[in-house]
């Protein structure tokens, strides 16, 4: 079945809790409903809408936002998995946990659907979700024909995929996706905290992993029900050993000689960065700016403070924070957000 609105208000479908509209908003049900919807007719641009937990409109959307309700879960044997476009990516984490499937326990509480996050190649604790992507289906809006793309042809990589690139952003409409788990014990402990937080003792289970792992995220990061926001805003920066170095030098005058970075060395040789960190040490913590601030607990968050922000008090502080972070430390952030 196909929905069609117009002026439809999107504040409820956008973590950030911006108050915009849609010109038009089309909600289908099926694969099916996207071969009889008119894509010429529809008012442009054609925008695709997941949950709305990784964008920040800026102003309404003069085209047309698509939502898909495309919502199935079906086992095609040897881990396989069969997972619509509709379905809330952490409803599939539960899903997978509670019948012991490896894989995707540590990408637990994080919010969107399943279509958004193979686009975005959502990750946290070591893993992402192009590691256990098997092939992607989608339908082609220019050729108007399904196709479908393996894991490599999708060119994941940190929070980026082929889907994102300028060519053909926007021209396909993510269906359903299989993804390849485990039955077999594959945990992976090794980033930040997790495996000091996880119960001594405790035979490890994917569920328990899962449990562990959504309570370091309340903990740490506001619930998009309570306090506007899209998660992280920023991308932890990618850097050269020399670029590290210069990094170093700058924390150790204000913290001393003996102060350790954190820090992550890639398999190429390159560090990874927390930004976190960066933000923090630029005094940014908690700081508000108008109705935006940076999130007390997390400074990677940058939160809706009085639920009635506007986009401009969120995009001033983001190039405030970007530009301190760049004098201090001779690095830029990007944000991970799609701004609108």
């Amino acid at each position: 079945m196909i929905k069609q609105n117009y002026y439809q208000d999107l504040s409820k479908m956008n973590t950030f809790r911006m108050k915009v509209k849609a010109r038009c908003f089309v909600e289908y049900d099926s694969v099916a409903d996207l071969v009889e919807l008119d894509f010429e007719e529809l008012p442009k641009p054609v925008m695709h809408l997941g949950g709305g937990s990784n964008l920040l409109f800026t102003d309404d959307f003069r085209g047309t936002v698509l939502h898909s309700r495309i919502r199935f879960i079906e086992e095609l044997g040897e881990g396989r998995v069969s997972v619509g476009a509709g379905v809330i990516f952490d409803d599939f984490c539960d899903w997978a946990a509670s019948r012991g499937f490896w894989g995707v326990e540590n990408l637990s509480h994080i919010p969107g659907e399943v279509g958004a996050s193979v686009v975005q190649n959502i990750g946290a604790y070591g893993v992402e979700v192009g590691d256990v992507v098997e092939t992607v289906y989608c339908y082609d809006m220019q050729e108007e024909e399904f196709v479908h793309f393996s894991a490599e042809e999708c060119r994941f990589g940190y929070r980026m995929s082929f889907f994102k690139q300028p060519e053909v952003k926007g021209r396909y409409i993510v269906t359903h996706v299989v993804y390849r788990l485990s039955t077999e014990s594959c945990p992976h402990l090794e980033y930040g905290h997790l495996k000091a937080a996880l119960p001594q003792g405790e035979v490890l289970t994917p569920a328990l992993i899962r449990k562990t792992i959504i309570e370091i995220r309340k903990q740490k990061l506001p619930e998009p029900s309570e306090t506007g926001s899209a998660g992280s805003f920023f991308k932890n920066p990618v850097v050269t050993s020399a670029q590290f170095a210069e990094i170093c030098k700058a924390a150790q005058i204000e913290n001393g000689p003996d102060y350790a970075v954190p820090h992550y060395v890639l398999e190429d040789g390159r560090v990874k960065v927390p930004a976190a960190w960066m933000i923090e040490q630029c005094g940014w913590k908690g700081r508000r700016s108008g109705g935006a601030a940076v999130y007390a607990k997390q400074p990677l968050v940058l939160v809706n403070y009085t639920g009635e922000a506007e986009p401009e008090e969120i995009i001033g502080l983001m190039k405030r924070i970007i530009a301190s972070v760049e004098k201090k430390f001779g690095t830029v952030l990007s944000p991970e957000v799609e701004i609108i």
